[in-house]
């Protein structure tokens, strides 16, 4: 396993690629309502991304699908979990809640965050099931430390969501990001026994738990791309892209108006 440690200067530099992230995602959060379509919300963000000298990091990504991946945006309603295609004829009703994953390319590196975000009234699960993921993501983004194992974050995130009622996905993981969207080491969100890399400074990681309402267990959809939990419950993600610093974590992809 190599792992690419990035210097100040190439962690600054991603950094701008994160805000960049972080303020398209902040500009669909916004535009979420009644109506809109995913494809919408796609377009507005690929919009935003070409305005801004960038590339959108998932479209025409081969991944594991059956077909390069044809979004901007990775929009996942309600049991989806992840990797939801974009479309016109996915219009967002109240009490939804949808997932968006969202990375670019930009100056030679990539950007990469994700947030579940409610469609107008939800019910007091789902606005449960979104809190306790979103708390499980800094629970885990605290324990970024020098000399911490990589598998504190797990510890850290499956405590916390078992703790509350809920499930803790198991099939797909975080992972090193950097001059490649996806760099090792891989992130577990649940308890490892066998993975104990330290963490330094330097290392840089999308932590992106996602959090079931029913069974951790889930299955691909017809589309071969988007996965749903195998219950049809509830699933939230949220995810940022941290570096390790020399005094802690250093959060890249947390939105700080006017920086992108």
């Amino acid at each position: 396993m190599t792992v690419y440690l990035k210097s100040e200067a190439e962690i600054e530099r991603m950094r701008k690629a994160d805000q960049l992230v972080a303020k398209v995602l902040h500009a669909v959060a916004e535009a979420v309502r009644p109506g809109v379509t995913t494809l919408e919300l796609d377009r507005m963000a690929e919009e935003m991304t070409l305005q801004a000298g960038a590339k959108p990091a998932f479209k025409g990504y081969q991944g594991a699908g059956p077909y390069p991946f044809p979004g901007t945006l990775c929009t996942s309603l309600n049991a989806e979990v992840v990797h939801g295609i974009p479309s016109d004829e996915r219009k967002l009703a109240e009490g939804d809640i949808l997932s968006v994953d969202f990375g670019v390319l930009m100056d030679g590196f990539y950007g990469d965050s994700a947030v579940t975000i409610p469609v107008g009234t939800i019910d007091e699960t789902a606005q449960h099931l979104i809190d306790v993921t979103r708390e499980s993501l800094e629970r885990a983004i605290r324990v970024v430390k020098p000399d911490n194992r990589l598998s504190d974050i797990g510890e850290a995130i499956q405590d916390y969501a078992e703790e509350q009622g809920f499930s803790v996905v198991r099939d797909f993981v975080g992972h090193g990001i950097g001059r490649s969207l996806h760099e090792e080491p891989q992130v577990p969100h649940y308890r490892t026994s066998g993975n104990n890399l330290r963490l330094r400074p330097g290392l840089v990681i999308a932590i992106e738990p996602m959090i079931n309402e029913g069974t951790w267990k889930v299955e691909s959809a017809e589309d071969g791309w988007t996965q749903v939990t195998q219950d049809g419950k509830l699933s939230a993600h949220f995810e940022h892209s941290v570096a390790v610093g020399k005094n802690g974590p250093i959060v890249l992809s947390r939105w700080a108006e006017g920086e992108a």
